[in-house]
């Protein structure tokens, strides 16, 4: 069996994905109490117990996914890259490991959102013919090494063709 992959995401990528996972929830507990207001200004469409019970679980749901996940994310996101492929590995229940043939990319993106450019990160988008493959959070100038590294090994590989 091969060994895991030993390149790691940027320490950061945790308060990155925090920040992010804390915007979605938000606006997810904004749909029932919005309901709650509705059903206190004379709506009864919903139980109150019901109410708070998609409460009470969406709450405990965002405290997981804010304050363990992210962390539990990070420690399983690994990465290498060399002339041959592009070994990733990933996932938190499940755990995900993918071999990129260098020979099948096609082309190489670094990507930066609003959260990532605060905390100076970018993911790194692989592309095939059949998919695409991201590496996340990486920090900018490690992101730029990684996607130059990535395309001058596939320029490599196919004029060995």
């Amino acid at each position: 069996m091969r060994s895991s992959p030993k390149s790691k995401l940027s320490k950061s990528a945790i308060k990155a994905w925090r920040v992010s996972t804390t915007l979605f929830m938000v606006v997810l507990i904004l749909v029932p109490l919005l309901i709650w207001l509705f059903s206190f200004f004379g709506g009864d469409a919903f139980s109150p117990w019901l109410l708070l019970s998609i409460t009470i679980i969406l709450i405990i749901m965002a405290a997981l996914c804010i304050f363990f996940i992210p962390e539990i994310r990070w420690r399983r996101w690994s990465y290498d890259i060399d002339q041959h492929e592009i070994d990733l590995q990933s996932g938190i229940f499940i755990i995900t490991r993918t071999l990129v043939p260098i020979k099948r990319v096609q082309h190489v993106d670094t990507r930066q959102g609003p959260i990532l450019r605060s905390y100076e990160l970018a993911d790194v988008t692989i592309s095939t013919a059949a998919t695409t493959h991201r590496i996340p959070a990486l920090n900018e100038k490690t992101a730029d090494e990684v996607r130059d590294q990535i395309s001058k090994f596939a320029r490599l590989a196919k004029e060995d063709v």
